[in-house]
Formats: C-alpha cells, structure tokens, sequence
C-alpha cells in the first residue's frame, strides 16, 4: 500500500478511541498531543470508558470525551450497536485507534468513519484504512513510544509534547479543602502513599512496609501523609493507617478520578506500586519513588526525571503474572531501607536541579 501523510486539509473531525486503563491512557497523552500539533483546526473526540473518560474530562488537546460504557449502557450487541449509531451520526473524518482489540476497529467500521488508522492487530487488519504492522522493537522500549510510532508510520510527527494531565482550579481548591479537614494545611509538605495496583496481589508492596516508609519520612521531612487508592484498596490502606504512629489522611476509596488527580498533584512526594496513579503522578511532575516487581519496568517505567525505580534483582521477574505462583521474592526483596535511601537520593536531586545546581536536561 502506498503510503501518503494525513492532512489538516481534508481532516475536520477526528475520534481517538482511547485505551482502557488510567496508565496506559496517561501514556498516550504525547500522541494526543502529536494529533492537536498535526491537526490544529479539527474538533478532536476522545472515546473511552468512565473512568478514562474521566480523566480527560476537561483536557487541554481534547475538544470533547464520549462515554463508551461497555458494562452499562453500551453493554452487550444492543449497546455495541448504540454506540456505533452514536458514531455515524457525528460524521468523524478520521478514527485513530490506540487500542490493539478487534473492538476497537470494528464499532469504528460500523460507526462509518471513512478513515481507520491503528495497529494492525487482532485479526482487524481489513477493517482498517490505514493499517500500521508492528514490530517486535516496538513492544522493547517506552510504552509511550508505542503510539507515537503509530502515528509516525502515517505522516504524523512526535513532536516534543510531554505527558499532560490537568485539573481545574475549583478541583484543586476542593481538594485543598478535604484535606485541611483531614489535618493537612497547604504549605504542608505532603508525602503521598499509594499501595494498590489494580492488576493484581503481583503487583502490590506490603501495608507494614509502607506504613514504617510513610512513618520514617513524614519525621525526617517534617511533612504530613495522604493515602490514595480506590474502592478495593480500602482494606489495604486502613492497615497501613492502623500500623503508622504518624498521622495520616486516608483518602483511599473516597475519590473520583478527578479527585484523585488532584489530590497526587497537591502531593510533594508520592511512593506507589506500578500502578495509574504513578503515572498521573509522574505526569504531574510529582517526584516519585515506584516499587516494581511483576511487571516490567523497561517499557512502563514513569516517565518523569523525577523518578526512581526501586526493584529487587530475581530471575523470575518480569513474569506478568496477576498473582504470584510461588514465595513473592520480587517484592519480598524490595526492602524499607531500599525505598527509604531511593527517596532520599530523589529528594536531594530534585532540589539542587531546583537551586540551579543541575541542569534540568
């Protein structure tokens, strides 16, 4: 097939189907941004489930978010074709499609968008226009590069656009507000700790170790702890509240996705598991320390100067697993010390490239 670049000129309306998850949306933000620089003038939609609906409700590269909820009212043949008549009455020009699902490229075909761009994955490869092979040097490095790539392929250019989130000034006066009620006033200095990982156990640190984290580095910065997380993680953060002899402000189970984010962007520090919210965090420009284990951190790394890696050397890791099979070493070795000594380090640097000791790049 003969390849020739998109253009402004004949593309008014663009739907970018969104990937599914909080992080790997996080990632896709410098290909959105890819997509406004090439596209200036056209009305950009974004296509995603709730909650990354959510996140991108408001964005600055995205003109408008349509819900694509496939549990509820989207669900099953009905809602699959609901939501491709929704699709064809707004006449988009162009579909891009982030994800790699048969899904994705097939409502945008029912939908009647004249042009599909995406991956070609799956099985889909006839419903797109503009299909793109995959290489396996695409699935080595940044994540983030995955979809740039994707574009690249078809004339559109990288740019040098970062991850990019962005909350409201109401959201962040609200959530200043929430936690001055939980004891935290705004010059605080505010250590974030975030102990879920949606994935699965593989992925998640133990309370009592970041609880003794939380302890030891809200006495040696004076500051004060926020624990974040969602509606099945408020287990796991009332026994890190129970364990610490520091005060805390637990928030886990209690915030939407917009709260969430400004929340971690009200945070000075932030420790995670490989999870969303270090993503948002890392978008942020929040400096972070994030614990890895089962996954791996070459390709989903936080993508932030500010950030430290700490992860235990073991054969069996990276597994990918959602549980782990057998004693859990990836995460038994990832010590408090260890976590402890890479904030500390992190710390120091961000303030001396803060006091102009260090250039920022």
């Amino acid at each position: 097939m003969k390849r020739t670049p998109l253009t402004a000129a004949e593309t008014g309306s663009i739907l970018i189907r969104a990937t599914n998850w909080l992080g790997d949306a996080v990632m896709t933000t410098p290909a959105i941004g890819a997509v406004r620089e090439a596209f200036p003038a056209a009305r950009i939609t974004l296509l995603a489930p709730p909650l990354v609906a959510e996140m991108f409700s408001p964005h600055p590269w995205v003109d408008e978010v349509l819900v694509y909820d496939r549990k509820g009212r989207h669900r099953g043949i009905r809602g699959y074709l609901l939501m491709a008549g929704e699709l064809r009455q707004r006449r988009f020009d162009l579909a891009i499609l982030l994800p790699n699902s048969l899904n994705a490229a097939l409502v945008t075909w029912l939908g009647g968008i004249p042009r599909r761009l995406g991956y070609a994955t799956d099985g889909r490869g006839l419903l797109l226009t503009h299909p793109v092979p995959r290489s396996e040097r695409l699935l080595t490095g940044h994540q983030s590069g995955y979809y740039l790539a994707l574009l690249a392929y078809w004339g559109i250019a990288p740019g040098e656009h970062p991850q990019l989130l962005a909350t409201t000034p109401a959201e962040d006066a609200a959530m200043a507000g929430r936690l001055s009620q939980g004891g935290i006033a705004p010059g605080d200095f505010l250590i974030g700790i975030n102990p879920g990982a949606t994935y699965g156990s593989a992925k998640r640190w133990y309370p009592d170790r970041f609880a003794r984290v939380a302890d030891d580095l809200a006495r040696r910065w004076q500051g004060k702890v926020v624990i974040t997380g969602g509606p099945d993680e408020r287990g796991i953060a009332e026994e890190i509240a129970g364990l610490m002899t520091m005060p805390c402000c637990n928030l886990a189970g209690s915030t939407g996705v917009r709260e969430l984010m400004a929340v971690i962007r009200r945070c000075d520090f932030f420790v995670t598991n490989d999870s969303g919210p270090m993503h948002i965090a890392a978008a942020f420009g929040v400096p972070l320390v994030a614990i890895f284990g089962s996954t791996d951190h070459s390709t989903t790394f936080p993508l932030s100067r500010k950030a430290a890696i700490v992860r235990a050397q073991v054969d069996c890791a990276p597994c990918m697993k959602r549980e782990c099979p057998t004693d859990h070493r990836c995460m038994t070795g990832v010590t408090v010390d260890d976590v402890i000594a890479a904030a500390e380090r992190l710390k120091m640097s961000c303030e001396e490239r803060s006091a102009g000791q260090e250039p920022d790049s």
